[in-house]
């Protein structure tokens, strides 16, 4: 079974305002959900803690989350900036219980990163999940002192936007400049050498932000514009100017960015015939690009607010992206190629750019 690594997940979102207690067998978490209905997922959780397990998927990307909106603004949100800075230390403090706990381990250099590695290796079954800690949106942070803490905390990796108009910069279905908020908070990461995570960047915003910054890069969850023409997702130019920055794209399994014509809650995975198999026309898109396999890797995003209700129909848990690297094989892809998507490309990320 090869090893993966999955460059996001929503982990403490998922335990926190879903409620779901992620130690726990995906059976119990959706049984328990059965009667719900708050959330368009209830009952169709593919992600726990045992399922990262099963799928040996021993590291990952692990999110904060937690948008401000302004008045008027009608996506889900905070209402002032003083919240959703608490919602994140709060989702902080669920990523800690589960150190306490020994299901997770956080990832905050090089050293912590390789020991993780040969540990896993050695002994996966009784090994806590690796995680590296990121923030997708920026909004909750306050000032540059709170980045300076957040990092001081073990941030390594930060998306300026998530959804909308945010405070430093546009996200999806929105557009515009980053402004001089951006700028100062694109100069603060590159300061303090932390990722910049690009995804759900506006098209004005992502290529300001690329001639604004000058440190690491990595697109965390974005497939492909020509395959699935929304601007959530990137065009062939943004995808060259990545890869000229040695970036890597994360692959996300999200429906609606696999395949094109899909109605979020209304079309069915049965209704497109939708399998993981999909994924591959995305990566293959960008290979073709590169010209080589060096700038794909796992962005999974298998909790981000959706399920098995919005998943390929032949993955019922996130372990069932091990089936990645037989379909993978099946479209001609190397053993050395499907090791450097499922995992070496974002390892080999992290061990350039983590602190030694």
């Amino acid at each position: 079974m090869k090893f993966i690594f999955d460059a996001h997940l929503d982990l403490s979102m998922n335990a926190l305002e879903w409620n779901r207690d992620l130690t726990r067998p995906i059976e119990e978490i959706n049984l328990r959900e059965k009667f719900l209905n708050d959330k368009p997922d209830r009952g169709n959780a593919t992600v726990c803690l045992p399922e990262l397990k099963n799928g040996n998927i021993g590291l990952c990307v692990a999110t904060l989350i937690a948008r401000y909106v302004k008045p008027k603004n009608k996506l889900p949100g905070w209402n002032s900036p003083y919240q959703a800075w608490a919602q994140t230390q709060g989702q902080l403090s669920w990523y800690r219980a589960m150190e306490e706990k020994g299901e997770m381990v956080q990832i905050r250099n090089i050293s912590d990163l390789n020991k993780h590695l040969t540990i896993w290796k050695e002994n996966k079954l009784n090994s806590p999940v690796g995680y590296i800690l990121s923030l997708e949106g920026a909004d909750s942070i306050l000032s540059m002192e709170h980045l300076e803490i957040m990092h001081k905390k073990g941030l390594r990796a930060i998306g300026p936007a998530h959804y909308g108009p945010g405070t430093y910069a546009f996200g999806t279905d929105s557009d515009g400049k980053i402004g001089e908020k951006g700028k100062r908070l694109l100069k603060k990461i590159e300061e303090l050498n932390l990722i910049l995570d690009v995804t759900h960047l506006s098209d004005i915003s992502f290529w300001e932000s690329i001639e604004t910054f000058n440190g690491p890069i990595w697109a965390s969850h974005s497939n492909c514009r020509k395959l699935v023409n929304n601007e959530r997702q990137f065009d062939d130019s943004q995808i060259r100017i990545l890869i000229d920055h040695n970036a890597v794209i994360g692959m996300a399994f999200d429906a609606w960015m696999m395949t094109p014509n899909w109605e979020r809650g209304k079309t069915k995975p049965t209704d497109k015939g939708l399998l993981i198999e999909s994924i591959v026309d995305h990566i293959d898109h960008i290979c073709q690009i590169s010209g080589n396999t060096n700038h794909v890797m796992i962005g999974s995003d298998l909790d981000g607010g959706f399920g098995k209700e919005q998943c390929p129909e032949d993955l019922d848990t996130i372990a069932d992206l091990q089936k990645l690297g037989y379909i993978l094989n099946k479209r001609g892809f190397s053993e050395n190629d499907i090791e450097k998507i499922l995992s070496k490309n974002g390892i080999l990320f992290l061990q350039k750019h983590l602190p030694s």
